[in-house]
Formats: C-alpha cells, structure tokens, sequence
C-alpha cells in the first residue's frame, strides 16, 4: 500500500479552517466579538511563527462546543461548509486526490483542525482517512471542550500516523505528503515524496535545499 497524506489548511483549501472557524462564529454573534477575535487571531499567529500551544488553542476553539446540542452545532457547521469551506475550494486539490486514487494509493488528510470542523471537508473531498485533533465527547455524546489524545500538530502528527501505520500494519514505503507549512517538517522529512504546496517562506527555504518538489494547486490553469 502507497500512502499519499495530505495537510489539509492551505494545502488542500484556499485558507486556515480553524482561524475561518473562528471568524465565521463572530459572524454568526455566537462569540463575543473583540474578545474572541483578538485571541483567534492571537493563535493564528503563533501557528504561523510555529509557536502554537496546541492544547490552549483546542480548548479555545472546542469551547464553543461544550455543551451544545448536537442538532444545533450540525446546524452551524453545514452553513460553515455552504459559505466558507465553498469559498475556498480548490478544484486542482480535487484532481490531485483524484490522481493518487487512480494510481490506486490509499488517501489520507492529516491535520491539526480538529475533526469536528475537518470530517465534513475530509468526506466532500473522497478522503477515506482523517487523522485530525479529536474532540473530546462525554456519555452523551456532548462536546466537553477538551482534546482527547495527541493533538496532529508538529511532531504529533508523526506520533499520531505512526500509532496508524501499527494498527493497520503498513509502512511508509512509497508515501507521500503534501503541505503548505514548516509546521510540517517533521512530518515531511518522514516520508518518500515530500512535496510543497503553496509554501510558506520557511518551508519554501527548506524545499528548495533539498531539492523537494514544490506546487501551486492555487495558480491559474
């Protein structure tokens, strides 16, 4: 089996779904705007500087979810997906997936967003396999606003792919990976293939050293 992953946030879509997640809840008047705001961006800088607290940001973000019943949180991230996630759809990011799965690789979205927010994305998109940072649920099946396990952020997503490579018994032989952040380079140096999608400058610098392919699903056809 030949693995092609891919990092989902400015990779496989035009934008961060996590940052837009939170911009999307002031919008709606579901958050406190000044507040939430200047944190949400706050966070979004750290993960930029590769400086993010993994664990303080989920419960910043899942905390909106504590509590809540389902039916209205489905309600909420459906218009999500109908207004933001369609805004920031990439057609080439499509074809790719739809490449690898002709060459009958077995697909898989790995990210740090959690997989409240990326399951959808990750099933609109045909992916199979989703390792994301899981939202913690009670016995209700209700969001209790915490992280369960290793968040899939920096070297996370290596413990978290490779607790998966054991479980299933596969290697990385052959493997690929696709990413837009230096976030990513634990990851990237890990597989076969690494390749750079729309990079960041940092990971654009390292690509470039050693010789890794680098790609645009964003330019003009």
């Amino acid at each position: 089996m030949t693995l092609a992953i891919f990092d989902l946030d400015n990779t496989l879509i035009a934008g961060d779904s996590d940052h837009l997640w939170g911009e999307f809840l002031i919008d709606q008047g579901i958050v406190d705007a000044d507040g939430f705001k200047a944190a949400n961006d706050g966070f979004f800088q750290d993960y930029q500087d590769g400086r993010l607290d993994i664990f303080a940001y989920q419960e910043f973000v899942l905390g909106v979810l504590k509590g809540r019943p389902l039916e209205e949180l489905d309600r909420l991230r459906q218009r999500y997906m109908d207004t933001v996630i369609d805004s920031i759809w990439l057609p080439a990011a499509e074809q790719l997936i739809a490449d690898h799965r002709e060459r009958g690789h077995t697909l898989m979205i790995i990210t740090a967003t959690n997989d409240f927010i990326t399951a959808p994305i990750a099933a609109r998109l045909g992916v199979p396999w989703l390792i994301a940072t899981q939202a913690a649920t009670d016995a209700d099946g209700l969001y209790t606003g915490r992280v369960k396990g290793i968040p899939s952020y920096q070297y996370g997503k290596v413990e978290r792919l490779s607790e998966w490579l054991v479980e299933h018994q596969e290697t990385l032989d052959g493997s690929y990976f696709y990413s837009d952040s230096h976030n990513d380079l634990p990851l990237l140096r890990k597989v076969d293939h690494p390749v750079a999608v729309d990079p960041d400058p940092t990971l654009e610098r390292h690509a470039r050293e050693l010789g890794w392919p680098i790609l645009s699903l964003r330019a003009p056809s």
